[in-house]
């Protein structure tokens, strides 16, 4: 899972949950996105097979596109499955009562992971 910000600790409880089930997760919290840590989220894709991007951004056009992308460029035979993006839904961002169900979260991150674990 390749995630920053707000979304780590997201991130982290789907991992827990995967955990729990005997499954191992990868965690990359990029930390930065100029420069983006390119090097070590290709390495994570050739080992698992599989990537889930997680940010609070819509869909389209949110910075998880850019890693997706360098990821088709530069380690497509590397994966497994497709690369799956947890993100805001492409929609304006709503009033702060309603946030917590714009947000990913950790049920829809294990969404995610299960999606390109299953993929065959």
């Amino acid at each position: 899972m390749v995630t920053w910000g707000g979304m780590v600790p997201e991130a982290l409880a789907a991992a827990a949950m995967l955990g729990e089930r005997g499954i191992g997760a990868e965690i990359i919290d990029v930390a930065t996105l100029k420069p983006l840590d390119a090097e070590t989220i290709l390495r994570s894709v050739a080992k698992t097979g599989r990537c889930v991007i997680v940010h609070e951004a819509p869909v389209t056009g949110g910075y998880g596109g850019e890693i997706a992308a360098q990821i088709a460029q530069y380690a497509l035979t590397s994966l497994l499955a497709p690369i799956e993006r947890v993100a805001g839904f492409d929609t304006v961002m709503p009033l702060p009562r309603l946030e917590q169900v714009y947000l990913p979260n950790a049920a829809r991150i294990l969404a995610a992971a299960e999606r390109v674990l299953a993929y065959r």
